[in-house]
């Protein structure tokens, strides 16, 4: 009874769930709905009170670090760049990966560019790779191309989600390549001009987005109640529901070799 009456009280404490995904669609304000479904329906299949958990959602990666940074936030679903520029400072300890709707709990990132115009690494002196990734110029270098080769120094790495215009002027002639992620390297044949394009070089398979607890700001016994309904949302009407309005197809259990690889990878490139 004592250790029930424990647990309700700890679940009482609201807790941010924190999703940064920068360069990706929407706003805070734009997501705000989805997000308030999404916390009501986790809260109400870990089986808390309505209120005890709170969402909120960043495109930006400044604005997300800064959420996560306060004491409430106990959760956060991160992409995977973002996931390894911050784990260290943050002390982030990976649960699960995100599994995003029509996706697996993996993906390729692809390097693309004109057809015939990069033969390796070194033809990329003094051009400009466009990523959503692009905030984080070290998973570009290391971690996505990993098994590439070494980028010349004097490699632009920039952060868009404009792919298309990028695309157009790289089939243009511009000296611009892009780093597309798994969903947009599917779409890339369904575009008219994709005969024109090439993909140079593809990374190993890399976790999605990676869930996370923050420090220890979340006991032990909350986060197992936590990792329970966030593996059977989906099997509720209102988890279904809300998995969508934030497009995810749900979460499955960490493939620890994948994530290990791609912090070795990481650590091992230059700060």
């Amino acid at each position: 009874m004592l250790s029930m009456l424990a647990s309700l009280a700890l679940a009482a404490e609201p807790l941010a769930f924190v999703i940064c995904a920068p360069g990706y669609p929407g706003t805070t304000e734009e997501a705000r709905p989805a997000m308030d479904a999404f916390a009501a329906a986790l809260a109400a299949r870990a089986g808390w009170p309505a209120g005890s958990i709170v969402g909120a959602y960043f495109g930006s990666a400044k604005a997300g670090e800064e959420r996560l940074s306060k004491p409430d936030a106990g959760i956060a679903m991160l992409a995977l760049p973002l996931y390894l520029e911050e784990a260290e400072r943050l002390k982030l300890q990976p649960r699960l990966v995100a599994v995003q709707s029509g996706a697996a709990a993996t993906e390729v990132w692809s390097l693309v560019a004109k057809k015939g115009r990069v033969t390796g690494p070194a033809s990329l002196e003094g051009w400009r790779i466009v990523s959503l990734a692009g905030y984080s110029p070290r998973f570009v270098r290391v971690t996505a191309l990993s098994g590439w080769g070494t980028l010349p120094p004097k490699v632009e790495i920039a952060q868009s989600g404009q792919v298309l215009s990028w695309l157009r002027k790289a089939v243009g002639g511009e000296n611009v390549a892009l780093l597309l992620d798994g969903a947009q390297s599917a779409a890339l044949p369904t575009l008219p001009f994709a005969a024109e394009l090439e993909v140079v070089t593809r990374s190993p398979p890399l976790p999605s987005g990676v869930v996370a607890t923050v420090g220890k700001k979340l006991a032990a016994g909350r986060w197992e109640a936590l990792e329970k309904a966030l593996l059977s949302l989906r099997d509720a009407p209102d988890g279904a529901a809300a998995l969508d309005g934030i497009r995810l197809q749900g979460f499955a259990p960490l493939e620890a070799s994948t994530l290990a690889a791609a912090r070795k990878s990481f650590g091992a490139g230059d700060k």
